[in-house]
């Protein structure tokens, strides 16, 4: 499984921004996705998920409310829609893909957000 990020860029505190994560390879095998971000100094978190299986999404308390990830199965791609941007939410974000066996991830987009 290869995972590209893009999307990521400069935005003014209360904007928007969509992040996008294509999947290509062994798809097929992959029962999780996420996006985790990783602000400088600070561990990586996870922000938002979706089981592919059931098509269920989870989201972290501190993104509640304002980001949202989906997918489009017909692109192989998974987004994380950013609304209410806090400078806090800068960081680079990542996503991620699990089969049964293997954790993948991809190469990171960074995300700024000015106050």
């Amino acid at each position: 499984v290869q995972l590209q990020a893009s999307g990521g860029g400069l935005v003014q505190a209360g904007g928007s921004l969509r992040v996008s994560c294509v999947a290509s390879g062994s798809i097929f095998s992959i029962n999780f996705m996420g996006w985790y971000r990783q602000a400088p100094g600070k561990q990586r978190e996870l922000v938002a998920a979706i089981i592919t299986s059931s098509g269920s999404t989870n989201v972290a308390d501190s993104v509640k409310g304002r980001f949202t990830i989906s997918r489009d199965n017909a692109k192989n791609t998974m987004y994380l829609q950013m609304n209410s941007l806090k400078p806090e939410d800068t960081a680079v974000y990542y996503c991620n893909a699990r089969t049964t066996f293997t954790n993948y991830w991809g190469q990171g987009t960074l995300v700024t957000v000015s106050s």
